[in-house]
C-alpha cells in the first residue's frame, strides 16, 4: 500500500477501546474481538493510518507506581469519579517488553488485526519508546550497563531522579527516565545512549517492532539526540536515529517513522530519517488565537511542511473541545487539517469529548457527543477525501486589504489547492474575533472572460463571480468572526 502525499491518521487508546468493547460484549475483549464493522467505518472515514496506543507489555512494578503516585492519582480521580485500582493498568510507555500484552491477545492477535486492517487499505502504527524502559524490564538483571547509573551524591542532589533497584546480582542505583526540564518519571528507567551496545540493542528492538506494523510513533524522540542527552545526563551519545532508521528500512523500505518532538527540533529529526515530526508550534499558535503568527508559520518550505504531523489534540494534549471554544475550534481545525502534512486525529475528537484520558488509565469517562462538533467533523472528513487535498499542490495565499484603511485582511489565513482534473480549492479562514474583509489573488491565469461559481463546502452556499473582477482585483471575502470557508472554484455553466 502506497500512502498518498497527504495521508490521515487516527489515534486510538487501545486499552480504553477494549474496555468499552468488553462492557458491550460482557466479556474481556482482546484485539480479536474488534468488530469488522468498526474497522470498515475507520476505512470509510478516509483514514490511511491507525495508531494503536499502548499495546506492549508492561509490568506490576510500574503499575504500582501509577496507582500510588499522589499527583497522578489526583488526576485520575478527576477523570473518573468512580476510579478504582482496576482502572489503572499503568503507563503504556513503561514498557517491559516489545511483545503485545497478553490481556490484549498477544502478538498473534495483533498479527490477525493487522491483516484485517490491510484488507481495508489501513496501515498500522505502534509505539516505540527510545528514551527509557519500564521498571522490571529484564535488562535490569541481564544488562544493567544499558541504563544510566547514579551515585550516592547524585541521589542526594536529585532524589527525584534516581532510585535503588533490587537485583539478584546486587542492587543498583539507577536513574529514572526524564527530559532535562522535569523530574524523572518514577515508573521508568533511563537508557544510556552513551553506550554503543545499548544503541545496538535498541536498534534490534526497533527492527523487531517493524515486523509487526507499518510505522512507529517514537515517544519524545529528541531526548536521545546527542546534544539533548548530554544536557540531561552530562555524557555525550553518538547519533542514534540515522543508523536505526536506515537499518529498519533495509528490511522494510516503506516503513514510516513519526517523531514526537518539541523545542524546534523537528527539522533535525526529519533530516535523521523521520517521515513526520509533531507540529506543536502550529498548535500553540492556533491556541493563542492570533492569525498572523499562524500565517507566518506556513512560510516554511514544503520540504519541511510535508513532513509535519498536524493535530489539535492527542493523548498528551488537552481535548480540542476543551481548549478551543465553539467557532474557534472549527476555524482551527480547517487551518490545521487543510494544510500540507500528515492529518493527525485523536479518538474522541470528533465527538467533542472534553476530558483527556491519561495513558496510565484503561478506562475513560462516559461523555455525551456534541452534535455540532460531530456534524462539523463529518463534513471535514468528507472534504478531506478529495484527491486534490490528498495528492494536490498547496500554496499559501496573500490576503490584501479590501479597501484603504481596512486592516482586517491581517486576520485571514488562506490556502490554495490545485490538482490536474480537479476543481481548485480556496481555503479562507477569518481567525479573529471580529468581522473581517480582504481580497485574495488567485494563482490561476485564465480567470477573465468567463463567469465562475464558488461553492463553500462548509456552509453549502454558492457564489457567482465575474472572472474579469477575479483576475483584476481578486476574490473579495467578508467573513464573520472565526468563520472558515472551503470554496471549490468551477466555471459557471
Amino acid at each position: 500500500m502506497t500512502a498518498p502525499r497527504y495521508p490521515s491518521l487516527y489515534q486510538i487508546n487501545t486499552r480504553v477501546w477494549l474496555t468499552e468493547l468488553s462492557r458491550r460484549l460482557g466479556k474481556c475483549a482482546t484485539l480479536d474481538d474488534i468488530p469488522d464493522a468498526e474497522l470498515d467505518q475507520l476505512a470509510e472515514m478516509g483514514f490511511d493510518w491507525i495508531w494503536l496506543l499502548s499495546v506492549w507489555q508492561t509490568g506490576p512494578a510500574a503499575q504500582l507506581v501509577s496507582r500510588n503516585h499522589a499527583d497522578w492519582r489526583r488526576e485520575f480521580q478527576e477523570t473518573l469519579c468512580d476510579l478504582s485500582d482496576d482502572d489503572i493498568p499503568g503507563s503504556g510507555f513503561a514498557i517491559t517488553g516489545y511483545t503485545v500484552h497478553e490481556k490484549l491477545g498477544g502478538d498473534a492477535a495483533l498479527a490477525r488485526l493487522r491483516d484485517r486492517l490491510k484488507k481495508r487499505r489501513l496501515k498500522l502504527m505502534l509505539d516505540f519508546v527510545p528514551n527509557h524502559m519500564g521498571l522490571g524490564h529484564p535488562w535490569v538483571e541481564d544488562h544493567p550497563e544499558y541504563f544510566v547509573q547514579g551515585s550516592e551524591l547524585d541521589l542526594a542532589h536529585a532524589p527525584q531522579n534516581y532510585t535503588w533497584v533490587k537485583r539478584k546480582k546486587g542492587d543498583l542505583l539507577l536513574a529514572y527516565g526524564r527530559d532535562p526540564y522535569f523530574s524523572g518519571w518514577p515508573d521508568t528507567l533511563q537508557l544510556n545512549y552513551a553506550n554503543p551496545d545499548l544503541q545496538d540493542a535498541m536498534t534490534g528492538e526497533l527492527t523487531r517492532v517493524s515486523s509487526q506494523c507499518d510505522g512507529v510513533r517514537c515517544d519524545m524522540a529528541m531526548l536521545v539526540l546527542p546534544d539533548v542527552f548530554e544536557r540531561t545526563w552530562g555524557r555525550r551519545a553518538p547519533l542514534f536515529w540515522p543508523r536505526a532508521t536506515q537499518t529498519v528500512r533495509q528490511q522494510h523500505p516503506d516503513f514510516c517513522f513519526m517523531a514526537e518532538v518539541y523545542w524546534d527540533l523537528e527539522w533535525p529529526l526529519q533530516q535523521q530519517g523521520f517521515d513526520y515530526a509533531y507540529d506543536k508550534r502550529l498548535y500553540d499558535r492556533l491556541r493563542d488565537h492570533h492569525a498572523r503568527p499562524v500565517r507566518e508559520h506556513f512560510h516554511a518550505g514544503l520540504d519541511y511542511q510535508d513532513k509535519l504531523a498536524r493535530f489539535l489534540e492527542n493523548h498528551d494534549e488537552p481535548r480540542a473541545a476543551a481548549v478551543f471554544p465553539s467557532g474557534i475550534h472549527e476555524a482551527a481545525a480547517v487551518i490545521t487539517f487543510l494544510s500540507p502534512g500528515l492529518r493527525f486525529f485523536h479518538q474522541g475528537q470528533f465527538e467533542g469529548c472534553q476530558t483527556r484520558i491519561s495513558p496510565h488509565l484503561g478506562r475513560g469517562p462516559c461523555e455525551e457527543t456534541n452534535p455540532a462538533i460531530k456534524t462539523f467533523y463529518d463534513q471535514l472528513l468528507k472534504i478531506l477525501k478529495q484527491p486534490v487535498l490528498r495528492e494536490g499542490s498547496w500554496q499559501l495565499l496573500k490576503s490584501q486589504a479590501a479597501w484603504d484603511g481596512n486592516w482586517t485582511n491581517d486576520c485571514f489565513v488562506a490556502f490554495w489547492w490545485q490538482s490536474d482534473g480537479q476543481s481548485p480549492l480556496i481555503v479562507a479562514v477569518n481567525y479573529a474575533p471580529n468581522q473581517s474583509q480582504c481580497r485574495i489573488r488567485l494563482p490561476l491565469h485564465d480567470l477573465d472572460g468567463k463567469p465562475w461559481c464558488l461553492h463553500d463546502q462548509i456552509s453549502g452556499q454558492c457564489y457567482h463571480w465575474n472572472g474579469d473582477d477575479l483576475a483584476s482585483r481578486g476574490l473579495f471575502v467578508d467573513h464573520a468572526p472565526w468563520q472558515p470557508a472551503v470554496f471549490s472554484l468551477m466555471p459557471q455553466q
